[in-house]
């Protein structure tokens, strides 16, 4: 999947003409010599994604792509300073609103459309046993109320609220939220130090019916899975939020998260100089739904992301094949073992 494939193909199918061959899947339609390097994220959707565009993009179209780890902050500030990587599959703007809206304004970044179809959703949560069982329990205020009930396990002083993993940039937002509703001397904010860790500590408590708060987002394989209950913000305010993201926010704010601006985000010279791999991802989008399937198997099966992006693309030809030419979806089947 490495090799540059764009000249050679064209070559291989002269050569093969002339002997009397029909290759039944040759796409010559990559319109870049250069490496497209794709972020893998740490969470499981944006890791699939980059594996499902790294096949078709790979083998589909033929070119040189290659899966490079990243995450929200360090992926978006390496595209905006040095055009590297080319292609973030599931980009969440939300917290880097003003760079990257600075970045696609200096014209050193672009988005392609959207990354989830109906959006996405972040917030602050609890399982609907425990709202059900605790009605007054509706908003992140009344949750000083309950410490007692979420109690920290290594501290039984104060309660414990799960955030972000440390590198993801929701984990500034919510240090920020943390202090904007004084719950210093209630709970802890507690970092599970992985996505993976974070998703094992609310199915632990899922499972044990245990009370938990926690940050979480969707769409996810875990959000599909449990029922979780919301716990009510005051109304987005972008000015508050904006300021929430930033590490030193003076004066941190009550706001709920936006509707996650869910982007797939690309270095500006992708779409100048390949209009036909930008075309390409611009047609690119899976509802919540078709993610959360994707999650589901992988979960499951307890499968790699480049394992759960091939059962996609073998079961799940009627969505990515109208992203494609035939030519391009002919390679792609053919590639698949």
């Amino acid at each position: 999947m490495t090799i540059k494939f764009s000249k050679l193909v064209a070559g291989a199918a002269l050569v093969f003409g002339a002997l009397g061959f029909a290759p039944a899947a040759i796409a010559a339609t990559c319109d870049t010599d250069k490496k497209i390097d794709i972020a893998e994220m740490s969470w499981p959707s944006a890791a699939a994604l980059a594996h499902i565009h790294a096949k078709i993009l790979g083998d589909g179209f033929g070119c040189e792509v290659e899966v490079v780890a990243g995450d929200t902050v360090p992926t978006s500030a390496s595209m905006l300073a040095k055009g590297r990587p080319a292609f973030a599959p599931e980009l969440w703007t939300g917290s880097i609103l003003d760079i990257w809206a600075k970045g696609e304004a200096d014209g050193t970044v672009s988005s392609l459309g959207a990354a989830i179809s109906d959006g996405a959703v972040e917030g602050w949560w609890i399982p609907k046993y425990v709202a059900d069982a605790n009605p007054d329990l509706k908003n992140v205020e009344d949750l000083v109320a309950y410490k007692d009930l979420f109690m920290d396990p290594e501290d039984n002083s104060k309660g414990r609220i799960y955030s972000c993993p440390p590198g993801w940039s929701c984990e500034i937002t919510n240090a920020n939220l943390f202090k904007a509703y004084e719950l210093e001397d209630s709970f802890n904010l507690f970092s599970p130090g992985s996505g993976g860790n974070l998703d094992a500590s609310i199915a632990r408590a899922f499972v044990k019916q245990e009370p938990i708060a926690f940050y979480y987002w969707g769409p996810t394989s875990l959000m599909g899975k449990y029922d979780m209950v919301k716990l009510g913000m005051p109304t987005h305010d972008a000015e508050i939020f904006a300021c929430n993201g930033k590490s030193d926010c003076a004066t941190p704010g009550k706001t709920d998260w936006p509707t996650p601006p869910v982007v797939k985000g690309v270095a500006a010279w992708l779409p100048t100089e390949a209009p036909i791999v930008a075309d390409y991802i611009s047609k690119v989008a899976l509802s919540n739904v078709e993610v959360s399937a994707i999650l589901s198997w992988g979960s499951e099966n307890k499968a790699s992301a480049e394992e759960t992006a091939e059962n996609f693309l073998k079961t799940q030809e009627a969505v990515w094949m109208t992203w494609v030419d035939a030519d391009v979806a002919a390679a792609v089947k053919a590639s698949l073992n």
